[in-house]
């Protein structure tokens, strides 16, 4: 049975996009595949599971000896668990810029195409058998690609990203304004975390000088419900790094419909950071970004120490 999973903090295409793809290899390929996750996923991913009738996948801990797998929506060894290198990877389906590392027992297949989302790569990789899908593949892979793209105004939507959505919506009879709104309320509902699954919610790992940072991105249409409880997630970060291994945790608050985000400031080092980065003064605990909307695009490639 092989696995297919995406990296750890399920975001919404973490989660979808294993599930269409073993929904490919069940039913197309006929080979047998699970979709499984590296942890919970969030309030958003979980509304689109139940929204589509579909299944949670299991949350695995780790990989055997041996298991089969194939890695969706990351290629960085941060992300994938300890017990890679004993497992045979098979395939990589990503978007995400190579971080190298992998390494595996034969050649494989590996797709990484400059589009939003992975699941509209997997949309293209899957082509005609596409019309055999069920309504709740079609769902997953349109909730995914509006997910990524923040209804498309991210600045890492494609135009094809777009296409395929409006297809997807039309065969689903969905109006894409009316169910984004749905998705981005369920992912602004962040009532039942507490700060340190918060700060967890959407991280990343990266390294950057020496430094290792969990870089964090919560997206919301809801922005002061979040920054009302700033003081408490400022509080929370040190203890968040010590947990993680991390020397620092950034967590950008990213409003939705503003299309802004608000860098909190915990202390000196991330003052300098944000000020080095994205050429902006910092007085405060926090500081208000205005344009930036992707970590993938607009956060990452530009962090300066």
């Amino acid at each position: 049975m092989i696995k297919v999973f995406g990296h750890t903090a399920p975001d919404t295409d973490s989660t979808g996009s294993p599930i269409i793809w073993a929904w490919y290899l069940n039913e197309v390929r006929k080979t047998p595949a699970q979709a499984v996750l590296q942890g919970e996923p969030n309030a958003e991913a979980l509304w689109m599971l139940k929204r589509w009738n579909l299944d949670k996948p299991q949350i695995i801990a780790d990989l055997a000896p041996g298991d089969q797998c194939v890695i969706v929506d990351t290629n960085n060894p941060a992300e994938l668990p300890a017990g890679l290198d004993g497992a045979d990877v098979i395939e990589i389906i990503d978007h995400h810029l190579l971080a190298g590392g992998i390494k595996t027992r034969v050649p494989i297949n590996i797709t990484v195409r400059p589009l939003a989302c992975t699941a509209t790569i997997m949309h293209d990789l899957i082509g005609e058998d596409m019309a055999r899908a069920p309504e709740s593949v079609k769902g997953a892979m349109l909730t995914c690609i509006l997910s990524d793209t923040l209804e498309f105004r991210s600045p890492t939507t494609t135009a094809h990203d777009r296409a395929v959505a409006e297809k997807l919506a039309a065969d689903l009879g969905v109006n894409i304004t009316d169910y984004a709104t749905e998705m981005f309320a369920a992912k602004s509902d962040v009532s039942a975390f507490s700060d340190e699954a918060l700060l967890r919610l959407d991280s990343k790992e990266y390294d950057l000088g020496g430094k290792h940072l969990r870089i964090t991105v919560l997206e919301t249409t809801s922005p002061q419900t979040l920054l009302a409880r700033k003081d408490a997630l400022l509080a929370a970060m040190p203890r968040v790094a010590a947990a993680d291994g991390a020397d620092e945790v950034l967590c950008f608050v990213v409003d939705i419909l503003r299309k802004e985000a608000t860098l909190l400031i915990p202390n000196e080092f991330v003052r300098q950071l944000a000020e080095r980065s994205f050429g902006v003064p910092v007085t405060g605990d926090s500081v208000v970004l205005p344009g930036v909307m992707s970590r993938k695009k607009q956060i990452i490639p530009v962090l300066a120490l």
